[in-house]
């Protein structure tokens, strides 16, 4: 297949290769699943990326999630520009430190004291280190198309992650485990054998890395049960799905409370920003209180705060969020009698398969082949969907009606 983009394009991503593995600094940004060469980016604005021959497309990645307000949101672009005038980096504490992390407690009431970090494989990195230093115990549970970061524990059939490639080359043996997702048998046999011996279960509550496929309550009510029974610290990994599948994240849809949680993306506004927080009797491990160790020179960078707070204080405003979460809800019903679908709030899926996803294994049965002449067909008419089968689907504040409904109707003629 040729290059969607024309020749500058093309002239600078093969300069990339030369001197960036691949020509990406992450292999989501490849277009390898589509046999095409990745979109290179001039600019962007609302909805709309711009390559470097001047192309438009209506993004649906939106940041993988992070952009729920769109491209340079004006209230964004206005709180980076004060806060640039003040300073860029501090590596001291702040008073947007305080408000940031008093937004984040009021809408998530599970987190009573956090830490803001710089990546969302930074988050969970952390947060399985300090629950396994109050749990005392150091298996790990994870589940089948999660995809938690980057980080050697979790590098385990993570979901999106996978893009070929059987696990990783270089992670050594992990006391990790991972299990089918939404299978409570499995789930149940696991903690009948082993139940004394988990030390941290970690899971995407909704999950969005092999499409959005959301927890049965059934299964997350049971996980919930299981770890209290058995003293093992539920970390529900929200950085994708906290304030982008319901304002106040997965876990106030489904009314099941965590011990830790896991945020990135949307806190960040579309700059490196994340966090982990929880229980107080938790977090007090962590150093200088206690003995668990974790630092970053650029964590709760004042521009990524002041950006972060901005999506957030818009994305709070009366109405916003439910806004967002429709247009979702519109392409979703339009396109569902003919293929299956989720959606959770603002992000969304289409599956090219025949049958119900509700695992791992389910979405692995996709017509691959399907979805990249339904990917090419969408690119050529201007709208950028994920370049994977398993990645969710995203929209913003900044999608029209005209937006959505001219992608309802490509997506009807590629479907017929």
């Amino acid at each position: 297949m040729s290059t969607i983009s024309q020749s500058k394009a093309k002239q600078i991503f093969e300069s990339l290769q030369k001197f960036i593995p691949g020509g990406v600094c992450s292999p989501a940004r490849a277009f390898g699943q589509v046999d095409a060469d990745p979109l290179v980016i001039g600019s962007s604005s609302g909805a709309t990326l711009i390559d470097v021959d001047g192309k438009s497309y209506i993004d649906f990645v939106c940041g993988w999630g992070a952009l729920i307000l769109g491209h340079s949101h004006p209230a964004v672009v206005d709180a980076i520009q004060q806060q640039l005038s003040k300073g860029h980096c501090y590596v001291n504490s702040f008073e947007l430190e305080l408000k940031m992390a008093q937004l984040i407690t009021e809408l998530m009431p599970s987190i009573e004291k956090l830490r803001f970090v710089s990546s969302g494989t930074e988050a969970t990195m952390s947060a399985i280190r300090v629950a396994r230093a109050y749990s005392q115990k150091d298996l790990l549970i994870k589940f089948d198309g999660n995809y938690h970061g980057h980080s050697d524990p979790l590098l385990i059939k993570a979901g999106s992650a996978h893009t070929g490639i059987a696990d990783s080359k270089g992670v050594p043996p992990q006391n990790t485990l991972s299990l089918p997702f939404n299978n409570c048998d499995v789930l149940q046999a696991l903690f009948d054998e082993r139940g004394d011996e988990v030390g941290v279960v970690i899971i995407e509550p909704i999950a969005g890395n092999m499409g959005v496929v959301p927890a049965s309550y059934e299964f997350l009510t049971l996980l919930r049960k299981l770890t209290k029974q058995h003293g093992a610290v539920l970390i529900f990994d929200e950085v994708m799905s906290g304030f982008r599948a319901h304002l106040g994240g997965a876990q106030a849809f489904y009314n099941i409370v965590p011990d830790m949680t896991c945020l990135g993306k949307i806190i960040g506004g579309g700059l490196p920003c994340a966090a982990f927080g929880g229980h107080k009797k938790i977090m007090d491990l962590l150093a200088p209180l206690g003995e668990v160790y974790q630092a970053g020179t650029l964590s709760s960078n004042p521009l990524a705060l002041a950006c972060g707070y901005a999506t957030l204080t818009e994305l709070c405003k009366p109405g916003v969020f439910d806004c967002i979460a429709s247009k979702a809800k519109c392409i979703v019903k339009s396109v569902s009698a003919k293929l299956p679908t989720h959606q959770a709030g603002a992000m969304f899926t289409l599956f090219w398969t025949n049958g119900e996803v509700n695992n791992f294994e389910e979405s692995k049965r996709q017509d691959k082949q399907t979805f990249k002449r339904y990917f090419s067909h969408c690119l050529e008419r201007g709208i950028y969907m994920p370049q994977s089968p398993f990645e969710s689907a995203f929209v913003s504040l900044a999608h029209t009606d005209e937006h959505i409904d001219y992608t309802v109707e490509a997506i009807l003629s590629f479907l017929g």
